[in-house]
């Protein structure tokens, strides 16, 4: 988002003209930034075979979907309901990688039929694939390294108390799984968590797959996952990307040189890609003075972006429509009955009722963790691409609130 002669923009289009046309709260995503990060990705890696498989549920509209397939990527997807939209998006099932956690045996094999890579991170349904298809269908298996990184510890996901992925100390079981079904493991998977900043942490969980993919003859990729951090204030700390590839391009590839072949370097990012692509466009209903506080209360919440209420995420914020208002300093609150703080001890330019604030970093786990509590409305979806504005999903009705319901007769 930009400010150019007093008034902000998203991809050239001013933030202002989007909301009298679409209405507020609104999503909005700027394709082009999408396009950028994914880009960045690819140029890192260049100098290996690599595929960024983008974690669809971080975002996942048709539309973006779309987007991200025209500009070379595959998909993640961990439930079968994701699979299936990215099917419809246009992505191949071989470009799918369905990697779910905790689902029943019913929905794997349902990934079967579709034609999905399958990638499990349990050994009681890895037993089940191999009971049901022995060598017939290849799979991928998700480790567990046993590393803390990241950010929030509910985003951390691969120390040993994670419910994710099979336990490092766990091997002889598995082999003793592979070697019984004659299994064709195709691939291996770590992913410890979000916000990663340092390269080293990738570096140490390529130690511990490297070593251990000398057990499996078959291999055609290793998995490294996701969680590059992203900025979500001035002069935050980033993923270097460059430093980045560099680093483990060089590990992979004097690993192939020992492993006796060339294998295809996988990334599976959610929030790299579209986290800064999206912001979400509140109106204020009311400014409140206290003799505590002053509270900014808008037309949403934790309804719509929960993060900073689940993980206590940052997530900065501005006044679009009075660029040129004194500072203050501000809670900024939404409309659910709990306490719903998105952002407080804010210093924003001055705020007056109506008021437009720009949430931003909302693309990622924004609307696909959205819900209708308080029976409230989720709002609508926008892409800014190329210059123009489109529709992606419309605002939520009344109707939409009680089409599944059946009243019950009494």
């Amino acid at each position: 988002m930009q400010l150019k002669e007093n008034q902000y923009y998203i991809g050239n289009v001013p933030v202002l003209d989007i909301c009298r046309e679409f209405g507020t709260p609104v999503y909005v995503y700027d394709g082009n930034t999408i396009v950028e990060k994914l880009h960045i990705l690819q140029e890192a890696f260049s100098g290996v075979p690599v595929k960024i498989k983008y974690a669809a549920k971080a975002l996942t509209n048709i539309s973006v979907l779309k987007l991200l397939k025209k500009e070379g990527a595959g998909l993640d997807t961990v439930s079968i309901q994701e699979s299936r939209i990215g099917l419809m998006a246009g992505f191949a099932p071989e470009d799918i990688m369905y990697t779910p956690n905790c689902v029943s045996f019913d929905e794997i094999e349902e990934a079967v039929e579709l034609g999905l890579g399958i990638n499990l991170d349990n050994i009681p349904m890895l037993e089940h694939l191999g009971k049901k298809y022995g060598s017939t269908v290849p799979c991928a298996i998700r480790l567990n390294p046993h590393i803390v990184a990241g950010g929030n510890t509910k985003i951390q996901v691969g120390h040993k108390y994670s419910k994710f992925g099979i336990s490092v100390e766990q091997m002889p079981q598995v082999m003793e799984v592979v070697h019984k079904y004659k299994l064709t493991i195709n691939g291996l998977h770590i992913h410890t968590g979000s916000d990663i900043k340092e390269a080293d942490v990738f570096l140490q969980t390529a130690s511990i797959l490297f070593d251990l993919a000398m057990q499996f003859p078959h291999l055609k990729f290793i998995n490294f996952g996701g969680g590059f951090k992203v900025p979500y204030k001035p002069g935050d700390h980033t993923t270097n990307m460059k430093e980045l590839g560099r680093k483990l391009s060089d590990a992979f590839l004097g690993f192939c040189k020992r492993y006796g072949k060339t294998l295809e370097m996988w990334f599976e990012p959610g929030k790299f890609l579209v986290s800064e692509a999206g912001y979400l466009l509140v109106q204020t209903n009311v400014v409140k003075q206290t003799p505590t506080t002053v509270f900014v209360g808008v037309n949403s919440g934790m309804n719509h972006l929960i993060r900073p209420m689940m993980y206590d995420a940052y997530h900065d914020i501005v006044n679009v429509s009075n660029p040129d208002g004194a500072p203050k300093e501000y809670n900024v609150v939404g409309y659910i009955c709990e306490t719903d703080t998105i952002g407080a001890n804010r210093t924003l330019d001055e705020v007056r009722e109506g008021d437009i604030l720009a949430i931003k970093n909302a693309g990622a786990y924004g609307f696909s963790m959205s819900s209708n509590y308080n029976s409230r409305l989720r709002p609508a979806e926008v892409l800014v691409y190329q210059g123009q504005a489109k529709l992606i999903r419309r605002r939520e009705v009344l109707d939409d609130l009680l089409k599944n319901q059946v009243e019950a007769n009494f």
